[in-house]
């Protein structure tokens, strides 16, 4: 069905404009080994975009540079990571009636990890923790027993977690990522809320099932355009699934949210789900007023 004009957005993956793409993936290019990956590309997975957005120009302040976006495209909040490059925090502090902290942490760093979010928690109010286990360094499996302790305090703390699953963009070992390894951390934890991330690809239809099993495990559509959401995930909201399936851009990272908008009234959602898509279950699942 046709999207509704004018619902309320939360875009649960926006960011900021960056001076120098280098400076922003050396962590991923750190432990790649092919040449395209560590000289040819502005960021790693590249390859895989079309029209990837302009990184920052001249005296351009980011923080006003996204919040035009937002408001020329109708997102109300948007939810961005706790970088502590001095830009993410002031977006935190000056503008918390349109900005939603998230504190991403790498498992490697044990307590110095949890204290992380403690402290993010503290001073910003994050709503969620993140974790991308093929890019951790070394990598970390999502059912790794360094995890555990960031989804114990994730769940003590009334928050969720968000993390990437299925083959990574960028080239890097992907086993780390696989759907099948959410099973053992929902059986162990079933009071967290987990988020999948980039999409769960090839294996979509296993985190379908698992969403059908695990009340806790929902899915967000991150680093997709919308013209490329896999069928299986929007038959699943279609259906069973209307609760489960959150809306999460990728700008500036590969997507302009002008590409994004452009191509999500074609998504064949039905009628019910667009609400809940497009913010009420961002706003259920980070514990936030809708706008």
């Amino acid at each position: 069905m046709p999207m509704p004009e004018g619902l309320p957005i939360i875009d649960t993956m926006i960011g900021f404009p960056v001076a120098s793409f280098d400076a922003t993936y050396a962590f991923i290019r750190r432990q790649t080994k092919d040449v395209e990956s560590k000289e040819g590309m502005r960021f790693p997975a590249e390859y895989m975009f079309k029209d990837v957005p302009e990184g920052q120009g001249g005296d351009e302040d980011p923080v006003a540079s996204t919040l035009a976006q937002m408001d020329r495209f109708g997102v109300a909040k948007g939810v961005i990571g706790t970088r502590h490059d001095g830009v993410s925090d002031r977006a935190l502090r000056d503008h918390p009636d349109r900005f939603i902290g998230r504190s991403h942490v790498d498992p490697n760093d044990g307590m110095d990890a949890i204290r992380q979010i403690v402290a993010d928690f503290e001073e910003f109010g994050v709503r969620s923790a993140s974790v991308f286990p093929a890019g951790t360094f070394p990598q970390v499996p999502i059912n790794d027993k360094k995890m555990y302790p960031i989804y114990a305090k994730c769940v003590e703390l009334g928050i969720s977690v968000w993390v990437n699953a299925g083959i990574p963009g960028p080239r890097l070992r992907g086993l780390c990522q696989h759907v099948e390894l959410i099973d053992e951390v929902m059986f162990d934890f079933p009071e967290l809320t987990f988020v999948t991330m980039h999409g769960c690809e090839p294996w979509v239809e296993l985190a379908v099932k698992l969403m059908l099993k695990w009340p806790g495990l929902h899915y967000a559509t991150s680093a997709f355009a919308p013209k490329y959401y896999p069928k299986a995930v929007v038959d699943y909201a279609n259906t069973r699934g209307a609760d489960k399936v959150i809306y999460a851009g990728y700008y500036p990272m590969g997507l302009s949210l002008e590409r994004i908008m452009k191509e999500l009234p074609d998504v064949p959602f039905r009628d019910h789900v667009w609400e809940k898509f497009l913010g009420q279950n961002a706003a259920r699942v980070l514990g936030v007023d809708i706008p």
